[in-house]
């Protein structure tokens, strides 16, 4: 195999920008493939990305001889599912966080994944970005000294509901396996679990304070690293409009870095009294970066970027937090 002709499954919003058009965008690389279960959103996805097929079935696309890799992007209640056919038919396989509804299911495809010999990528893809690479370089350098604790607040307003007056997918158990926490947080634990290594304690609450939906809607999580860092997080999704947050402060023996995970590209080191700011330019397709170390891997080329091993910590993360709401 010396191309990657893959297959998506699920070509949603987050393949419009984020993902989709990366594909051919990266070496080696090339989208022929898509699959959605409304008929015309597939055809109309491929018209609109210049992808010569489209399908409405999954199996047909994982069966389909040309592809040799799939994209996972539904919703999590299905990605074990589809993780386990596209295994079963022999082909690598690059899953959208969360990985799974919960951390037993993620080990799951894990397992299945060794015992078969076929790769799997979780895309926890900020990891791969430079903003978050560079972070990890000035940990690793001790820019600000023996690291001591991590500080992230990350605060929104309520969601809006759609018309029919029913909550979206991201905010119904039974589809995402949480609420907007599953869906945003996996991005910064995966982060935490990057810039720090192995978990020696966690712990965790959740509540459903706003009965907006059936999801938690405040979680709040402490971890102890084996390395000693101590991470305290905090997200809320009922605060008004202008108290809304994100942010994260890693506090050093010699100084501390303070970063958002979503909002803006720019790294503020605070040192002796004085400022620096290292700016970032903005990815136009924000798994691009990723994907290039995916389609590397899945080449044998370079290393695996975000393990199943890695899937199944962040997963075991976000059960931790929310025991208490189960």
């Amino acid at each position: 195999m010396n191309k990657i002709k893959w297959g998506i499954i699920g070509c949603g919003d987050v393949t419009e920008l984020k993902s989709g058009p990366a594909f051919n965008k990266v070496p080696n690389s090339e989208l022929i493939a898509v699959m959605r279960r409304d008929a015309a959103k597939a055809q109309d996805y491929a018209a609109r990305h210049n992808v010569p097929k489209w399908y409405s079935n999954a199996d047909e696309l994982i069966n389909d001889a040309d592809v040799n890799a799939i994209y996972i992007a539904t919703p999590p209640s299905s990605h074990a599912e589809y993780c386990f056919a596209a295994i079963k038919a022999g082909k690598p396989v690059y899953v959208e966080k969360p990985m799974s509804m919960n951390a037993a299911e993620a080990s799951a495809m894990s397992i299945v994944a060794k015992e078969k010999d076929v790769k799997l990528v979780v895309a926890h893809y900020r990891r791969e970005q430079p903003i978050f690479k560079k972070i990890k370089q000035l940990i690793d350098e001790k820019v600000i000294g023996d690291i001591r604790f991590v500080k992230m607040e990350f605060l929104r307003k309520s969601l809006k509901i759609n018309v029919e007056n029913e909550p979206v997918w991201r905010v119904d158990p039974a589809i995402s396996g949480g609420g907007l926490f599953h869906d945003l947080a996996p991005h910064q634990l995966d982060l935490m679990h990057y810039f720090f290594g192995e978990i020696e304690h966690i712990n965790g609450f959740a509540k459903n304070q706003a009965c907006l939906y059936d999801a938690t809607d405040i979680v709040t999580g402490n971890i102890i690293f084996r390395s000693g860092v101590i991470f305290n997080g905090l997200w809320c999704f009922t605060v008004p409009e202008n108290e809304e947050k994100d942010i994260c402060e890693i506090i050093g023996s010699e100084g501390k870095m303070t970063f958002s995970i979503f909002e803006n590209n720019t790294i503020t080191i605070t040192r002796s009294g004085k400022v620096e700011m290292l700016p970032f330019e903005s990815i136009q397709h924000v798994q691009q970066p990723m994907i290039s170390k995916v389609v590397e891997y899945f080449l044998g080329k370079n290393y695996n970027p975000c393990t199943s091993d890695d899937g199944v910590t962040v997963m075991s993360m976000l059960d931790a937090f929310t025991v208490s709401q189960k």
